[in-house]
């Protein structure tokens, strides 16, 4: 037995079982002349040895990371030429992991921790890609650098201390692929299809009714940019007729479709609704809806509303526990950022940090879906508010540039427009710009919660109490039981506190504490609301809370980052001082 440095390539087929099953003596006899013809000789001539064929993939090892990573991309360029003919279904493509490490060499084979990272760090690598660990990228030259992309820290399985990971491009210029093997071009997004309603009676304007709800549906759920809306035309063929939702759900190619039926009996009419899940006929939600004829549009906000409060997060959710059944080969940006929302919500330090890498990953593997970006830069605003970030102004730069790609990707992306528009005023102090983005955030995306609550946020900076309290409002309204309900009712809190109401403040920020303990913007609120009210004894024990929190709040270094403007300012830091908050 013997242990020295190596780069250990770890290289698998994707889909190895997928194309056995559809044509097993073919794949294997083109498998074992790819390892003839292209990966013995490849792997040879960078001083490589290629030390266990796995069946579906192989390991080998090289004296140095810069020899493994010429070699991984050598090997990458080259199958894929030879693999250019055949039909995307059919084609053989790996996926490669690099990592240096001490290796266990005993017997001709290789053993150890590094084995298992290089083999754990391939399994994120997208189709035809290479990733390496840091301790790789640190020794090879600036020309492999130029092709990389930082992924940030990945938690890999069954791996307590995370590793740093870059993705390789096997070409100068070209952008890294979505992971896993979907056709190009597929949204990744979950998609749903609104079918006609089905009207109980007839006549036009029955039908011209039953047509408005439908579109008053559709326009609130394409607000929610994690949902990708099938048009309304794509789904006028199947008329009102009795039709099966799941099959014209698979023809339609969405995961999810919405039915429903109007009645109509006197003066009253019914609209019920069903979301059904095409994988397995599921009914998620089934839900009905009573009014007047006459308060129609209302009944068709009511709707709207409660879809976007309740059904979108059904979706949320079957989609999250979609994404956590994935192996990690066939995961997808989307996935990845399913699962960092999932760790984002919980708001403790290590699911925190988990997050920052699994979004770090969905943008590297594909720069052009927004809405990483848009919760990488959230990150940022977050590690600040409530981590406390050992650099706020690089986390400021980053939460903006962050903000402003997501932006670039796609600019009626609501989310995206309120966070850079909450980024402008929490940490640059520009608030017109703010201003600016937080309409427009509202205006392209009206059910959406953040935006109404984070231009409170910047209202109640300025002091405008009245516009921050009606927004805050709609914000919370939008958002009951939303995974940020702490921030929603926090930001209503302050909007109170800046209007004057100090009892409604110290409500809100009750019920915004109760929600999650540990978030320091609500205590803060909580105490300096119950200062302003004369609950002195009531805003020790808060102050008491916040500082088991963060016992090492201090005013002064706080104040200069508190984002209120003269004469809030001056109002809030005097009450948080009495109240008993270190200088």
């Amino acid at each position: 037995m013997k242990r020295h440095l190596a780069a250990i390539l770890s290289a698998d087929v994707v889909g190895y079982m997928r194309l056995s099953e559809a044509a097993e003596e073919d794949t294997h006899h083109r498998l074992m002349r790819l390892r003839a013809d292209l990966i013995e000789p490849c792997v040879g001539e960078h001083g490589g040895r290629i030390v266990k064929n796995t069946g579906d993939g192989f390991l080998a090892t090289f004296d140095g990371a810069p020899a493994a990573s010429r070699c991984a991309l050598s090997l990458q360029r080259a199958l894929a030429a030879a693999t250019a003919d055949q039909p995307i279904a059919l084609r053989i493509a790996f996926r490669m992991g690099i990592h240096l490490a001490d290796v266990i060499f005993d017997g001709g084979d290789i053993y150890g921790d590094g084995v298992n990272v290089a083999a754990r760090l391939q399994s994120y690598a997208e189709q035809g890609g290479v990733i390496v660990s840091e301790a790789v990228f640190a020794r090879v030259d600036e020309a492999t650098r130029s092709l990389a992309s930082d992924m940030g820290e990945i938690f890999l399985r069954n791996h307590k201390q995370p590793v740093r990971a870059f993705a390789l491009r096997s070409e100068a210029g070209s952008a890294p692929r979505k992971i896993g093997e979907s056709p190009a071009g597929m949204d990744a997004r979950a998609s749903i299809a609104v079918l006609p309603f089905r009207m109980n009676g007839s006549g036009l304007h029955k039908s011209t009714m039953a047509d408005g709800v439908v579109d008053s549906i559709i326009q609130s759920l394409s607000g929610l940019k994690e949902l990708f809306v099938i048009s309304r035309g794509s789904t006028l063929e199947y008329g009102r007729r009795r039709i099966d939702p799941v099959a014209v759900g698979r023809k339609l190619g969405v995961r999810y479709v919405m039915d429903g039926t109007v009645a109509l009996s006197d003066r009253r009419v019914r609209i019920s609704t069903e979301l059904i899940a095409n994988e397995n006929g599921a009914v998620l939600s089934a839900d009905h809806y009573d009014g007047k004829v006459g308060e129609l549009f209302d009944l068709q906000d009511r709707i709207s509303l409660k879809l976007v409060k309740t059904i979108a997060p059904h979706v949320r959710e079957h989609e999250l526990q979609r994404a956590l059944r994935q192996h990690p080969q066939n995961m997808t940006a989307y996935d990845l950022l399913l699962q960092a929302l999932d760790l984002l919500y919980k708001m403790d330090s290590d699911s925190f940090a988990r997050a920052r890498g699994l979004l770090q990953q969905a943008m590297a593997l594909d720069p052009s879906y927004a809405p990483p970006f848009t919760y990488t830069a959230l990150w940022h605003v977050f590690r600040v508010g409530e981590f406390g970030s050992p650099d706020p102004e690089g986390d400021a730069q980053v939460a903006a540039e962050r903000a402003r790609a997501a932006i670039e990707h796609d600019g009626n992306d609501a989310l995206a427009l309120a966070i850079y528009g909450h980024v402008q005023a929490f940490f640059l102090r520009d608030m017109v710009t703010a201003q600016r983005f937080l309409d427009r955030a509202i205006e392209a995306g009206p059910s959406v919660a953040m935006a109404w609550t984070m231009s409170s946020a910047t209202r109640g900076f300025i002091g405008d109490g009245p516009l921050a309290v009606l927004h805050a409002e709609a914000g919370q309204r939008l958002a009951p039981a939303d995974p940020y309900r702490f921030f929603h009712e926090g930001i209503l809190a302050q909007a109170h506190y800046v209007n004057g109401d100090y009892d409604q403040a110290v409500g809100w920020a009750r019920s915004a504490v109760a929600h999650n303990p540990s978030i320091r913007f609500t205590l803060r609120i909580l105490v300096a609301s119950l200062m302003a009210a004369g609950r002195l004894t009531e805003a020790t024990n808060a102050v008491d809370r916040l500082l088991l929190v963060q016992p090492d709040f201090r005013l002064a270094i706080y104040a200069p980052r508190c984002p209120f403007l003269p004469p809030i300012l001056g109002q809030w830091l005097g009450h948080l001082r009495r109240a008993g908050l270190p200088d």
